[in-house]
């Protein structure tokens, strides 16, 4: 049974950081690319983050480039989300997911296991 767990996310203020963790179970996490959503109120799901499977290529979205970073450690089985200078926009739940076919990152029906989500909320 796979499992993604994400953990880490919280109230804040604006320009605090916060890191996003999401740990996996169930399947061979060195397999997957991993990605990181996030759906506002209201909103539709959007592309956060995205890494390979070896961890040596990222790719953000244009509104957090610069200010988020994506990791995993395999031995771990979790994929993290640093994000530094917080802004309200930033406000949202947050969900990582896997994605087998280690492309199309910016594109949700592509990933194939998805967490519970983690609320970040941030306040001016």
């Amino acid at each position: 049974q796979v499992q993604l767990v994400e953990s880490g996310g919280g109230s804040v203020q604006a320009g605090d950081s916060l890191m996003l963790s999401c740990a996996t179970s169930g399947l061979t996490f060195r397999n997957y690319g991993m990605g990181w959503f996030r759906q506002a109120p209201g909103k539709e799901r959007r592309f956060v983050a995205a890494i390979n499977l070896v961890g040596d290529r990222t790719y953000y979205a244009d509104s957090v480039k610069g200010r988020f970073t994506i990791s995993r450690d395999n031995a771990k089985m979790t994929v993290y989300l640093q994000m530094n200078n917080l802004k309200p926009e930033d406000t949202a739940v947050y969900y990582c997911a896997t994605n087998r076919r280690g492309s199309y990152w910016s594109t949700s029906s592509m990933y194939d296991y998805w967490g519970q989500g983690t609320q970040v909320t941030v306040s001016s």
